[in-house]
């Protein structure tokens, strides 16, 4: 009798959760989450105890993923785009209402974000705009009750980030220098002009986090004089530099600072799994409970005005977000898991493995192996993750889980250039697209061939953004190493996806993509990107390979498939291709996340043979 796991319906999946993402109110009188309302996720309020719930937004489209309470709890505040094109607007809606929506950004062809929300000013929020330039944000004070807006905080030009104080004042920003490093600015008042607290090297970082509740320092993250980044002081008035903490093997993830008092708690960090240092014995106390209710990573989501209970969401690779309402020093009520038809014991096992490059460098990665499988010769598929700074961490992860019940071996490699691993492993990114970057992958892949688990003839690669790039270069410049591909909103060409940047990507690109990848407009560096570029070697391509887009994608634009795309069928070569015209960089409506990946299951078992649904397996 075989100890396989049944084949799970891939809408398990893929499906909308039935119930994530929850937060309490600020007095902690009730409780929201999101959830299908007539199949698309929009916003739920209940009493505390759960009774008395209701559908408070009406989206119908692609749903809404990020929400937030006003700090009187009288609106609930969340963003939305259109299709996918990334043009966020800030709605609000009464908790007490339904389907009141107010739309407070309504510009078209811009895009906000939430900069502020800000605990003693509970009328107002502040927010960042490219309505006057759309190249570059400023920052406007917004008022909530009839949505007028007051500008704040106007970016000279090469402002990347504002930072408010504790009272909401836009006191700081983050900005990058004509050479591609960072300086903090700082002022005195809101009204008064910035001058230049602090330079940073652009491998040092400089990101700047909270103000000091005293407001004469500020939390940042520095990488001067370490390979890791610390949690440092920077003080307002000199710029010194304090180190407050750091840790011996991951870079900073971020602090845990106190809403209620600004002080703070915790700095955290993600090694293998996250690891969590407490500056505050309450709070040492409180998460330290936290593993005996569960045994994933927890993450806060949500907690009162008065920081006396939290809701906690689990990560984990077996049982997905679990999440409880946790009172703190006291009891803990579970209240839902996300997906309550997937069976832990039907999961897959990711465990961390280090793999060591051709030149020396340590690669974090992770193994999703099929259950009760024998781990020897099996089909496998390298999934690459987005970014490229970024990078892959332990817990669920639907893809790879969905990979894994079909029978594959899942490895998820941290090459070079992936985040949190320190600045000289970033940085040994540099001009390596399609280089050493590639190479860690391939390394990867001869590492799992040479323990054995996988066969060397039902490889595949598969990716999203950066991760659909590194799938058309495995084609093209390995084209003997993978036996399918599939590349999803992965640029073809370094050369037209750097000259098609949105606009408000200009004041990042010197530190960014100039400094790693290359200047399509310096004549000296065009020649390589050239040949970085996978859509210049199409004639290379024999490998079956899937492409997948969605039109309004503004930072992978649709002529990067449609060039490639042309280009094979020039030569007479069959490639598929999935366009949705009401999509972005990613797939988010459900019937077009389940074509996707009923593509990739028949794809990969036709080329690689893995098991499908509904066939006995």
């Amino acid at each position: 009798m075989s100890n396989t796991a049944p084949v799970i319906p891939l809408e398990h999946f893929f499906e909308n959760p039935e119930r994530a993402l929850t937060r309490l109110s600020p007095n902690g009188q009730r409780l929201s989450w999101i959830a299908p309302y007539e199949g698309v996720l929009n916003v739920w309020v209940a009493k505390r105890d759960g009774s008395d719930a209701r559908c408070v937004t009406r989206d119908a489209e692609r749903g809404i993923r990020s929400y937030f309470w006003t700090r009187d709890g009288r609106w609930i505040l969340f963003v939305r785009d259109v299709g996918g094109d990334e043009n966020f607007h800030v709605l609000a809606v009464d908790p007490e209402g339904v389907g009141r929506e107010r739309d407070l950004t309504p510009f078209d062809g811009v895009r906000a974000g939430i900069v502020s929300v800000p605990r003693s000013d509970p009328r107002h929020v502040v927010v960042s705009l490219n309505r006057r330039d759309p190249a570059v944000f400023d920052g406007y004070r917004l008022n909530l009750a009839n949505g007028s807006l007051r500008l704040v905080a106007e970016n000279p030009g090469r402002v990347v980030s504002w930072l408010a104080d504790r009272d909401g004042k836009v006191r700081a920003a983050r900005a990058q220098t004509e050479d591609g490093d960072y300086e903090i600015l700082v002022r005195d008042a809101e009204s008064g002009p910035m001058r230049v607290l602090a330079h940073f090297a652009n491998e040092d970082g400089g990101h700047p986090y909270a103000f000091r509740n005293d407001g004469r320092a500020m939390y940042v993250g520095s990488g001067r004089d370490t390979d890791l980044t610390r949690l440092v002081e920077l003080d307002i008035a000199t710029g010194a530099e304090t180190v407050i903490h750091h840790d011996e093997q991951a870079d900073l993830g971020g602090p845990v600072i106190s809403d209620k008092t600004g002080e703070l708690l915790g700095a955290a960090y993600v090694r293998d799994r996250l690891e969590m240092h407490a500056f505050d014995d309450d709070f040492r106390r409180d998460w330290e409970r936290l593993s005996e209710i569960h045994d994933g990573d927890p993450r806060i989501s949500g907690q009162d005005a008065e920081e006396t209970t939290w809701v906690v969401s689990y990560d984990h690779d077996r049982d997905p977000g679990a999440t409880y309402l946790v009172e703190r020093g006291g009891e803990a009520r579970f209240l839902y898991r996300p997906r309550p038809w997937l069976k832990p014991e039907e999961l897959a096992t990711c465990t961390p493995v280090k793999i060591t490059s051709r030149d020396g460098l340590t690669l974090h990665s992770y193994l999703t192996l099929p259950v009760g499988v024998e781990p020897r010769g099996l089909p496998s598929v390298l999934v690459v993750h987005g970014g490229p700074w970024a990078r892959d961490s332990w817990g669920y992860d639907a893809q790879a889980q969905f990979l894994a019940n079909r029978g594959y071996a899942v490895l998820q490699v941290n090459f070079r250039g992936s985040t949190g691993f320190g600045k000289s492993f970033m940085h040994a990114a540099e001009h390596e697209f399609a280089g050493k970057m590639h190479d860690d992958l391939i390394d990867g892949v001869d590492w799992l061939v040479g323990e054995g688990i996988a066969d060397k003839d039902r490889v595949g690669i598969y990716g999203g953004s950066y991760g659909g790039y590194a799938a058309l270069v495995g084609v093209t410049f390995t084209p003997d190493v993978f036996a399918a591909a599939i590349s999803y909103v992965g640029p073809s060409s370094l050369v037209t996806i750097l000259r098609s940047t949105p606009e408000y990507w200009q004041p990042l690109l010197k530190g960014t993509w100039h400094r790693y990848v290359g200047d399509p407009d310096d004549p000296e560096q065009l020649p390589d990107l050239e040949a970085r570029s996978p859509l210049n070697y199409v004639d290379r391509i024999v490998t079956p390979l899937l492409i997948v887009q969605g039109a309004n994608d503004p930072r992978v634009k649709q002529h990067e498939s449609d060039q490639i795309v042309a280009a094979l069928r020039e030569r007479g070569v069959d490639v598929e291709y999935i366009l949705k015209d009401n999509e972005g960089h990613g797939f988010v409506v459900p019937e077009n996340r389940m074509e996707l990946y009923r593509a990739m299951e028949g794809f990969f078992a036709k080329h690689l043979g893995g098991r499908v649904e509904n066939e006995s397996g």
